[in-house]
């Protein structure tokens, strides 16, 4: 004969039946909602040598972060408590900033594809800048105009563009208007206005 404690302890196992039980802890806030997997696990953070404050680049808000670091590794990121600007939350996008560095398909390399080729080769990164800057030089050579049809200054360019990111701040806004506006580049817009 199985005996009632025995046919019933399968259901004492489960936590809101143990939290009913439990005239202590009926909100399920202590030890009721424990199990033997959550007793065990550690937050993310324990492991941390130090943590380091930056700011979330996903966009122009700037939320406040906790960057928490093992060595040379970033290890977790959560929101920054101490921030006025998002006191400690984080949108998703802002929450899943760590792959940004720890993920294994992170480019961290410069890759180039001839014209016509079909395949990525990489190169590097000052032999990269030396082609953007030879193409910007050719281009606004070729497309310069001093002056329009009826002869007033122009001293611009219309043969290059500039689409920034949302992950801009005012700041890098700010240099890359003066950058651009002293090549003669006049089509010059942010990604974060449209």
């Amino acid at each position: 004969m199985v005996r009632r404690s025995q046919r019933w302890e399968p259901w004492a196992r489960w936590p809101v039946l143990r939290q009913l039980g439990s005239p202590r802890d009926r909100l399920g806030l202590a030890e009721t909602v424990r199990s033997p997997h959550s007793t065990g696990l550690r937050p993310r953070t324990e492991s941390a040598d130090r943590v380091v404050a930056s700011v979330c680049p996903y966009c122009g808000v700037g939320c406040g972060q906790r960057v928490y670091v093992q060595g040379d590794r970033v290890i977790q990121i959560e929101g920054d408590p101490d921030s006025p600007i998002s006191r400690g939350r984080l949108c998703p996008k802002g929450a899943a900033t760590r792959s940004l560095v720890t993920s294994p398909r992170r480019l961290d390399r410069c890759l180039y594809r001839r014209p016509y080729g079909t395949e990525w080769e990489t190169i590097p990164l000052d032999t990269a800048m030396d082609m953007i800057a030879d193409r910007v030089i050719q281009t606004r050579r070729a497309t310069w105009q001093d002056r329009d049809e009826r002869g007033n200054r122009l001293n611009r360019t219309t043969g290059i563009g500039h689409l920034g990111g949302a992950t801009l701040d005012n700041e890098e806004n700010y240099l890359i208007k003066k950058l651009y506006v002293g090549l003669g580049i006049v089509q010059v817009e942010n990604q974060a206005r449209i």
